[in-house]
Order: C-alpha cells, then structure tokens, then sequence
C-alpha cells in the first residue's frame, strides 16, 4: 500500500503551520465524503510570514517555483490539520494556479510545476498528478507571488 505520509518524510520538507482564514471562508471543506476542496492557498513560510513579491519584478522564475513548492506545503499542512493524514487523499484531481506577474511574463505553467512536482512526489505520477491550469495575474493578495486552490478525491 502506498504511504503518502511517509513518501512526505523522504523528502525531508517541512510544513508550515496550516492558515487560519482571513475572511468568509473555509480553508478545506469535504463533499459527499469523497471530495476534499482546498480554498485557495498561500506560500506560508515556516515562521508564518507569507513570500511575497512579483515574478518578473522582485523575484526571478527560480523564486517563483520556490514559493508555488511552498504554497504545496502549506495546502499539504490545511490537509493534514484537516483529515489527520496525507494517505486519506487517493489523488488530485484538478490545481488551478495564480501567478501573481509582470505582463510580459510567459512562463506561468513553470511557476506552478513547484507545486505539481510537490504532489507528484507525495502521492507519485499517478495520483499526485491531476488536470490544471495556471494564469498569469496583475496583483494578488498582500503582493505574493502565487495562490493555488485545488480539488482531491479522498480514499473510501
């Protein structure tokens, strides 16, 4: 059986505290039992500070990547705060990725792979791979460089 909690140690990361809503919101919420849907998340550091600049201006596409790794960390944090572990998610099925840019900036979909290479790591090529999209935006919240949101189907 595959052991997502202990594929997370492997790769020696650590996860931010899990963030507590700012708003009208729920940063997780479980539908029908069998579908978790992440709100959209921010790179959290360990510290509880958040990354902030914008990719194209203060931070460098290698920055970039970096803190959509970190915004994987802390949904992966809501998760575990939320269902206790990382091995009730059976798979991602959908990410949708926000990358906070300069207009002339192209590369969006390297930006969020930080992310998708966090959860194919965790969950492998099958499960921790699922469908996405990722955008190019003018300003996100408090100038961070990305926001994910994402959907799970949860084990049985």
């Amino acid at each position: 059986m595959y052991n997502a909690d202990e594929q997370f140690e492997k790769l020696g990361l650590t996860l931010p505290p899990a963030p507590k809503p700012l708003g009208v919101y729920k940063p997780t919420l479980i539908v029908d039992g069998k579908y978790l849907y992440l709100s959209g998340h921010l790179p959290v550091q360990n510290d509880g500070s958040l990354i902030i600049g914008r990719i194209g201006k203060e931070m460098d596409m290698e920055a970039g990547k970096k803190a959509a790794q970190q915004v994987g960390l802390t949904m992966l944090a809501s998760i575990k705060a939320s269902l206790g572990s990382l091995n009730k998610v059976k798979r991602i099925i959908k990410t949708f990725g926000m990358v906070n840019c300069t207009p002339d900036f192209e590369k969006h979909p390297y930006i969020i792979n930080g992310c998708s290479e966090l959860f194919a790591a965790v969950w492998g090529s099958d499960n921790g791979v699922g469908t996405r999209s990722a955008a190019g935006f003018g300003s996100l919240p408090d100038n961070i460089p990305v926001e994910i949101e994402a959907i799970f189907e949860l084990e049985e």
